[in-house]
């Protein structure tokens, strides 16, 4: 792709892991509505658990997570009984004990609790939702701080799936974002977790770091491909100093131009095709029999908040501070601060801060949006049917289009919006023309590409 192309669409649009989107969230949706959510409930229906651990014990400049840097155990300790006595709260408002399929901690670093609690928390949620041995039990690892014993005691709690954060092996890279960490770390960690029967291996790789070039990005994933993992994340870094004011500590001199970036995106994505993978939407990768892989050439392909997923359960239940959920209703977030999420749980009530129900055409846009991240490609006619809304209502959208058809970026065929190849990674772009709601405000989003 010529640079004037990549550089004409470099804009800030949201990421897409729901819509509406969460800078639309407000506090319409509170404790009480939330209840009432959870209560109309399906009770045959499954349920994705997500869980929240903001702690860190030390701080990645280029982080862009809902986190807090601690040097001792006991505000993690106090934060776990906060979130024991959360999911008691949830599940005494389910009308019944529901069957979770898929759950994921995240962070902050999950792997900051200590085995014994993994062993608490495991078993409390085992006592109050149906665990099947078939349900994927997926844990974010920082592998810094991993010992041996500690996968062994994952291992023995269930957990199946671990997604290392690497970002770059390039020492250089690795002292511009106060991260550092060899290869051979992560390496070692690799062969723990397979030698313990944690066979799922997650890596998450990023672009436009500072200090990374084309090369050295080709470099990155050729080492991370020694690994063998099975699931392959190539971010693009979100340069939000305005959110995350730790940010300003990156000497943005050192990041790469639009060009540059590009350019590492091209390179990186390249040559992961190039070992094997396949491309799985706008920068995920998977080896051909991976579920997620399945799931993309089966068009069963979603995306939520961790990203791609094979999840298919129509409930996500956010569990811990900021964490969102995701019901046929709407989204509900908690609460962000500690302080206030530790204390409203501990006065026995649901710790939802905001939230947004869903409303006139959300449904129907938020399917467009998916398909287009999920399989490149929508059948605006067709969605728009399934939800009761005529064919042809999305003149205006499709107007919206004409600069990136131009390019090459995507087609229009009867009302069926294709990404092209080359428009892969401006498919974000190509989902902003259906998103009702982001020129209604000001919101700062991250780089396109």
């Amino acid at each position: 792709m010529k640079a004037d192309v990549s550089a004409r669409h470099d804009i800030q649009v949201p990421r897409y892991t729901s819509y509406p989107t969460a800078p639309h969230f407000d506090r319409t949706v509170d404790a009480a509505l939330y209840r009432r959510w959870l209560g109309e409930l399906d009770a045959g229906s499954d349920l994705s658990l997500y869980f929240h651990i903001p702690f860190c014990d030390s701080l990645c400049w280029f982080c862009g997570c809902h986190t807090k840097i601690v040097k001792r155990y006991q505000p993690v300790r106090t934060y776990l009984d906060a979130l024991l006595r959360e999911i008691d709260l949830v599940a005494d408002a389910l009308p019944g004990r529901f069957r979770a399929r898929h759950l994921h901690w995240g962070g902050g670093s999950p792997t900051i609790l200590e085995g014994k609690d993994w062993r608490r928390i495991l078993d409390r949620l085992r006592a109050r939702f149906h665990i099947g041995e078939d349900a994927e039990i997926a844990v974010e690892m920082d592998p810094r701080d991993t010992t041996e014993d500690y996968v062994r005691t994952l291992a023995a709690a269930g957990v199946n799936r671990a997604s290392l954060g690497v970002q770059d092996f390039h020492p250089e890279v690795q002292a511009a974002i106060n991260r550092i960490q060899p290869f051979a770390v992560t390496a070692r960690v690799v062969g723990w977790l397979r030698r313990h029967g944690i066979a799922r291996i997650n890596m998450d790789l990023m672009y436009g770091l500072p200090h990374q070039t084309a090369g050295r990005v080709r470099d990155m994933v050729d080492q991370a491909c020694r690994l063998r993992p099975d699931r392959v994340a190539l971010f693009g870094y979100a340069h939000v100093p305005w959110m995350k004011p730790h940010q300003k500590m990156i000497d943005e001199a050192a990041l790469p131009g639009t060009a540059e970036r590009w350019r590492q995106y091209t390179t990186g994505s390249a040559r992961l095709v190039e070992k094997g993978y396949v491309a799985v939407g706008l920068d995920h990768f998977a080896r051909p029999g991976d579920p997620l892989a399945v799931a993309l050439a089966e068009g069963r392909l979603h995306r939520n908040f961790q990203g791609y997923t094979t999840d298919e359960a129509p409930v996500l239940l956010g569990f811990g501070a900021s964490a969102v959920g995701s019901l046929p209703q709407g989204y509900a977030q908690n609460t962000a601060p500690l302080k206030a999420y530790r204390a409203t749980v501990a006065a026995g009530e649901l710790p939802i801060a905001r939230g947004i129900a869903f409303r006139g055409e959300d449904r129907l846009r938020g399917e467009v949006i998916e398909r287009l991240m999920c399989d490149l490609t929508a059948d605006v006619d067709a969605i728009a049917r399934r939800h009761g809304a005529p064919a042809g209502g999305f003149a205006a959208e499709m107007e919206r289009l004409a600069p990136l058809i131009d390019d090459g970026l995507c087609t229009v065929e009867e009302n069926r919006v294709t990404v092209t190849e080359e428009g892969r990674p401006f498919v974000r772009l190509v989902a902003a023309a259906f998103d009702a709601y982001l020129t209604a405000g000001g919101q700062r989003h991250s780089r396109a590409v």
